[in-house]
């Protein structure tokens, strides 16, 4: 008979999303993603910095979309039929804040134990290593493991989400569109 593993023997496992950001996979903890959004209008904001491409209305909170190609030094994110917003939780200024992440599209869940996470390269990526935990490996290919502390952390992004509102005339559309 066998006995059940104790937890200190158990290697922990957590939850990812994987999604593509400029051809490449990334994962994040399935428990900072709040939701996935079919990408839709965005308004854009004056001054806003490049990798903000702007702000969704989410249930009548204003919500900055990131787009991460750009923070890592490539094109914008290109919009097709699979472009997708994935809304995620960030520590700015000691709370917890909405952000959303433009992807080119979402791929997977996947469950990741600490044996399957190797170290970041420091080499190869578009990200830099700062913005990446590891990567996990995933049958025969790894996906990139993001650290969207950091990726969001820039001023410039804390900034943007602290001063960005939505303009009257996009409040007044959004309540039309509920009432109609």
């Amino acid at each position: 008979m066998s006995r059940p593993v104790s937890a200190p023997e158990q290697s922990r496992k957590a939850d990812y999303l994987t999604f593509f950001i400029a051809g490449e996979e990334y994962g994040v903890p399935i428990l900072r993603v709040r939701e996935i959004l079919e990408f839709g209008t965005l308004t854009r904001v004056p001054g806003a910095p490049r990798c903000v491409r702007g702000v969704i209305n989410l249930r009548g909170s204003v919500v900055p979309v990131a787009d991460l190609a750009i923070q890592f030094g490539q094109p914008e994110c290109a919009i097709t039929k699979l472009t997708c917003v994935v809304v995620v939780e960030v520590p700015i200024d000691g709370d917890l804040a909405v952000m959303g992440l433009m992807v080119d599209s979402v791929n997977q869940t996947v469950e990741l134990s600490e044996d399957d996470i190797e170290a970041t390269p420091t080499f190869g990526t578009l990200a830099r290593s700062e913005y990446l935990l590891g990567m996990g490996r995933v049958d025969k290919k790894f996906v990139l493991l993001l650290n969207i502390d950091r990726a969001l952390s820039s001023d410039a992004l804390q900034v943007a989400h602290a001063r960005v509102e939505l303009p009257v005339e996009h409040h007044q559309a959004a309540e039309a569109a509920q009432d109609g």
